[in-house]
């Protein structure tokens, strides 16, 4: 199991029209991936989201916090000393053509880490080839055309397959997909995150699933965990089906809002909920305050932690919960 309290992370901008200035991108964040579970972090553009994952994958260090693998905090370690752990967690980027040299065949982009393991383990030169036949045989990829090709001379959507069975090289216990469908045709989409939740099954791997994207989410693990992050903070953690069927916080409420549903498909009873026009910073009050349609002086004077109210199954950071049953933006027929 993987896990965290209190990460936190600022970025610092230096010179510039504005001069130097600090951005915090996450604010004290607690997470916990469990073996084979399946765990999503949602939220707009410039959240956090991909910082935590990165930090996750140990391609990041976070300002203060802790992150805990199989119960052994890795700031006890030196930095040799957490590769063996960060080793379990591997990265599938967004963009698949960035995320391979294109100087490279895909069996050198496979072959290289394969080769390193086979010396490791004493295993013959021969098992390299033959396991890296094995894992595009298991990401739905034949090996015979793919092997000796480019990734320029693949589709998009194999090239992220071959990301998928590059990461599967080392044996990770974590996969983390930082929006790992938003760059492929919407029409490939839908087998890509077949093929990571076949893999959960099939493998026992966690998914650590980074979107912006609701449907998507909610598809990779019903029977997971949804964290909804907004400005560096948990404003909603719980259950995905709970969180997206009976949401407390307004934030998690406008996402929803947000998705586009056919004129005159709505279910009664619903509303939509809308972000009202920024009011302005309140330093010590709630983050979503300035844009929240419910704000009260108290939310612009307190800033909510988050937690469990009465009987609901997720927890919230928000003064004033209510459970919305939210209708997304109508879009007329054609």
């Amino acid at each position: 199991m993987i896990g965290g309290t209190g990460i936190t992370k600022t970025f610092r901008q230096r010179g510039g029209v504005l001069g130097a200035r600090e951005v915090p991108a996450l604010r004290g964040v607690d997470f916990a991936i469990p073996k084979g579970g399946a765990v999503s972090f949602i939220g707009e553009s410039g959240c956090g989201k991909t910082t935590l994952g990165r930090i996750i994958a140990g391609l990041e260090t976070c300002d203060s916090g802790e992150i805990v693998i199989d119960d052994v905090a890795m700031s006890s370690l030196s930095h040799r000393g957490r590769q063996p752990y960060f080793r379990r967690v591997q990265l599938i980027h967004q963009d698949p053509y960035s995320a391979l040299n294109p100087t490279r065949t895909i069996h050198q982009a496979l072959a290289a880490p394969l080769a390193l393991r086979a010396r490791q383990t004493g295993r013959p030169r021969s098992w390299a080839d033959e396991r890296a036949r094995e894992l595009l045989g298991l990401v739905g990829l034949d090996p015979g055309y793919v092997l000796p090709r480019y990734p320029h001379q693949l589709s998009g959507g194999m090239r992220q397959r071959v990301v998928i069975a590059r990461a599967l090289t080392v044996d990770p216990e974590v996969l983390v997909a930082d929006e790992a469908v938003s760059m492929i045709d919407v029409s490939l989409r839908l087998g890509i995150l077949a093929l990571l939740k076949d893999l959960r099954e099939r493998l026992g791997v966690s998914v650590l699933f980074i979107t912006h994207d609701v449907a998507t989410a909610r598809y990779i693990g019903t029977d997971g965990e949804l964290y909804v992050i907004y400005r560096g903070q948990v404003v909603e953690r719980g259950p995905v089906e709970t969180v997206i069927s009976a949401p407390v916080h307004p934030y998690t409420q406008a996402l929803l809002s947000a998705i586009p549903v056919l004129h005159g498909l709505e279910s009664p009873g619903e509303q939509r909920v809308v972000p009202v026009e920024a009011s302005g910073e309140h330093p010590d009050g709630c983050l979503f305050a300035p844009r929240c349609p419910f704000r009260t002086e108290r939310c612009e004077r307190e800033r909510p932690a988050l937690g469990r109210d009465g009987d609901t199954p997720q927890e919230h950071a928000c003064f004033h919960p209510e459970r919305r049953s939210v209708v997304a933006v109508p879009v007329s027929r054609r």
